[in-house]
């Protein structure tokens, strides 16, 4: 299920400060060549927010879209602050990874 419209609305009165990267998460920063800033950037202004999928109880893929072939993907925990866990940089066709991971998710409610 695409919980999109629920991170959206939890991450509409975080500010900045409230962002936090975990050390595994900038380790990935660093060897990816991202930008922290944009990552930040994304997550304040989610409007390239695609899709959202509930990991676990607070944790959350979210997939922001570049293009059809380009996207980030943050591992990002929501709660009194956003904890960010992991972040990746896909350089293909990202949206049929996203829409099985969707699909698992309802076979197993």
């Amino acid at each position: 299920m695409n919980h999109k419209n629920y991170v959206i609305s939890k991450i509409q009165n975080i500010d900045k400060e409230n962002i936090r990267f975990t050390n595994h998460a900038n380790i990935r920063i660093t060897q990816r060549q991202l930008n922290k800033d944009e990552i930040i950037e994304n997550i304040i202004n989610p409007f390239r927010l695609k899709y959202a999928i509930l990991e676990e109880q607070g944790k959350f893929d979210c997939y922001f879209e570049y293009s059809k072939t380009q996207c980030h993907k943050y591992v990002i925990k929501i709660e009194n602050n956003i904890i960010v866990i992991t972040v990746i940089k896909i350089n293909r066709r990202w949206q049929i990874i996203a829409e099985k991971k969707i699909l698992k998710g309802y076979k197993n409610v």
